[in-house]
């Protein structure tokens, strides 16, 4: 293999090692890290509470629907925030700079 870079890879190699990438991937990581940690601290609640907390998680709240069916159904509610939330996120932090970085990058052609 060899260890001469083209002109094209040393471009993005460059590109990695920027300022302005490294923030990039800060602010990427500073949404999916503490979003990642709090639907696993949910999603596990639930599964604790429908192992250990059965008479809990039995409670009829409505005709025949429980907490646990309610619970089971917010897990779903929340993929969809947190995609929904990503989503405003990228599009306000995220997208400027990786747009900025794109042409930058597309312009030294």
């Amino acid at each position: 293999m060899s260890t001469d870079t083209s002109p094209d890879q040393s471009r993005y190699v460059a590109v990695q090692e920027s300022e302005e990438f490294a923030g990039l991937r800060k602010a990427l990581r500073g949404f999916v890290f503490p979003m990642t940690v709090a639907f696993f601290l949910w999603y596990s609640l639930y599964v604790i509470l429908s192992a250990y907390a059965r008479d809990f998680m039995a409670i009829k709240v409505i005709g025949h629907i429980n907490v646990a069916l309610i619970f089971g159904l917010l897990q779903f509610v929340t993929t969809f925030l947190i995609a929904w939330l990503y989503s405003r996120y990228a599009n306000k932090r995220l997208d400027p700079i990786a747009d900025k970085i794109r042409a930058e990058l597309e312009g030294d052609k």
